[in-house]
């Protein structure tokens, strides 16, 4: 078992909204689509969520809008945690079994040095 927390975050209505905005090719996100993992300090407990939450929100939040639009002069500019919460729902998992024989790797650092 792996000393991590999965975080899943879906879009709401606000982020669709937006990305309905700015779209031009009829994609949007989806509630029910594949969504990214976010592998986080473990926690025990709504307390440690809330306190790992206030974080790694920020980040989370960039890669979301990063992964709709790149151009960040586009994105909402005064971001807060109140407002992610608003735009994305949270789903945590606190026990991560790694059945990988393999040791865990960045993907990005592995591309980047070959």
């Amino acid at each position: 078992m792996l000393n991590r927390t999965a975080l899943i975050v879906r879009p709401k209505e606000p982020l669709i909204e937006w990305a309905r905005s700015l779209d031009t090719d009829g994609v949007l996100p989806s509630t029910a689509g594949e969504q990214t993992v976010y592998l986080v300090p473990d926690f025990d407990d709504d307390r440690g969520f809330e306190r790992v939450l206030k974080q790694v929100w920020s980040e989370i939040f960039e890669r979301e809008l990063e992964g709709w639009y790149v151009d960040e002069a586009v994105w909402p500019a005064r971001r807060t945690l109140a407002m992610f919460k608003k735009w994305f729902s949270i789903e945590y998992h606190t026990v991560i079994e790694d059945l990988c024989a393999w040791p865990l790797e960045d993907d990005e650092n592995f591309h980047a040095g070959g």
